[in-house]
C-alpha cells in the first residue's frame, strides 16, 4: 500500500516517521521545506501539490492544525478531492469538527474514494515512538484494510464507530486534558504555599485517586520549568472550543467549559498562542509569586517504553 501524509507538525512528523521506520512506501507534503527535506533524507518520496500526493497514493493521511487548514488542502484547485478515486481511502488524523469531518467525508464519497477520521491521543512523546492511540471513525471494512498501517503508528486502536464518531471522543479527552492540566496547576499552588516537599507530593499525587496522565506527564515538564509538552495555548483553544460548540449544538449548558476555556484564553494573551499549553499554570506561579520548581525531572518528555506492533481494543 503506497501511502501519502500531509502535514509533518509536532505530531505528524512523529506518525510519518514511525510510517518510515516500518518501510511503507511513502510520500509526504508539507509548506515547510525543511520538514520535507528531513523526509526526503530518509527515504520518503515528496509530492508538489495535495493533488498529485492523492494521485500518487493509496492511502492519504492528513495532520493538520485546523479545521480550515484541512479544508484548504481538501478542496482547494491543487487539493486531495481532486486527486482522489475509486477505493482510495482518506484518513483524517486531526483534531477536528464533527460536521465537518462528515462535511469532507461527503465530498470524498462523491469521488468513489472512502473516508476515516483517525484522531490520536497519548501526547506527541508517544508518537514519536508508535506508542500512541487511535480513534477510528468510519466503515469497518475500510478499517480492516488500513489496520496493519494503524498498528504502526500507534499501540492501542479503537475503531469507534461511524464516520466523525473519533473526532466527538478526541474532543471529549482533549477537554478532559485541559480541564485536568488547569486544576493541577491549582493543586500546585496550593501544595507550594502549604511548603510541601514538591518531589514527594510528585509521588504521592501518583500513587493517589488524583492520579491522572496529565499529573504524569505534564507536570513533570512543570516542575522542571521547561513546560515543554510540545503542545501549544492555541491548540488547547481550538479543542475547547470545538467542546463547547459541540455540547451547544446538543443543547446541553455545561458550567464548567467554559470558564475552563477562559483561564486558556487568558493564559494565551498572556504567553502567547505558540506558548506551551502547560504554561497555563504560570498564570498562578506570577499571581502569587511563587514557583513549581524541583529537583529531577525532564526538560522534554521520552518515551521509554518499548516500540511494538498496535493492535486493536
Amino acid at each position: 500500500m503506497k501511502i501519502g501524509f500531509i502535514g509533518l507538525g509536532n505530531v505528524g512528523g512523529k506518525l510519518a516517521g514511525s510510517l518510515l521506520r516500518n518501510k511503507f512506501e511513502l510520500t509526504v507534503r508539507d509548506l515547510e521545506e525543511n520538514l520535507t527535506n528531513e523526509f526526503r533524507t530518509k527515504g520518503a518520496k515528496i509530492a508538489n501539490s495535495a493533488k498529485e500526493l492523492a494521485e500518487q497514493t493509496d492511502l492519504i493521511i492528513t495532520c493538520l492544525p485546523s479545521p480550515d487548514v484541512c479544508s484548504e488542502v481538501m478542496e482547494s484547485k491543487d487539493g486531495i478531492i481532486h486527486g482522489l478515486s475509486k477505493n482510495k481511502i482518506w484518513l483524517e488524523m486531526s483534531t477536528t469538527d464533527e460536521s465537518e469531518v462528515k462535511r469532507l467525508g461527503n465530498l470524498v464519497m462523491k469521488k468513489n474514494a472512502i473516508p476515516l477520521d483517525g484522531p490520536v491521543s497519548g501526547g506527541c512523546h508517544r508518537a514519536a515512538t508508535g506508542n500512541i492511540a487511535i480513534f477510528v471513525g468510519g466503515q469497518r471494512f475500510a478499517f480492516e484494510k488500513i489496520l496493519p498501517v494503524l498498528k504502526c503508528m500507534g499501540r492501542k486502536i479503537l475503531h469507534t464507530g461511524d464516520l466523525g464518531s473519533a473526532s466527538v471522543l478526541k474532543v471529549i479527552t482533549n477537554y478532559l486534558a485541559s480541564v485536568h492540566l488547569a486544576a493541577i496547576g491549582e493543586a500546585w499552588a496550593v501544595a507550594k504555599k502549604s511548603n510541601l516537599n514538591l518531589e514527594k507530593t510528585f509521588k504521592g499525587i501518583g500513587i493517589s485517586s488524583g492520579n491522572s496522565f496529565v499529573h504524569e506527564t505534564e507536570s513533570q515538564v512543570i516542575l522542571n520549568g521547561s513546560y515543554n509538552i510540545n503542545f501549544t495555548m492555541d491548540l488547547v483553544e481550538k479543542d475547547m472550543t470545538l467542546f463547547n460548540e459541540l455540547s451547544k449544538k446538543l443543547g446541553l449548558d455545561l458550567e464548567i467549559s467554559p470558564f475552563i476555556l477562559d483561564i486558556f484564553k487568558d493564559a494565551k494573551e498572556k504567553f502567547g498562542s505558540r506558548a506551551w499549553s502547560s504554561m497555563v499554570v504560570k498564570r498562578l506561579e506570577n499571581k502569587y509569586n511563587i514557583d513549581f520548581r524541583a529537583i529531577g525531572f525532564p526538560e522534554e518528555l521520552t518515551d521509554d517504553e518499548p516500540e511494538e506492533k498496535g493492535y486493536e481494543i
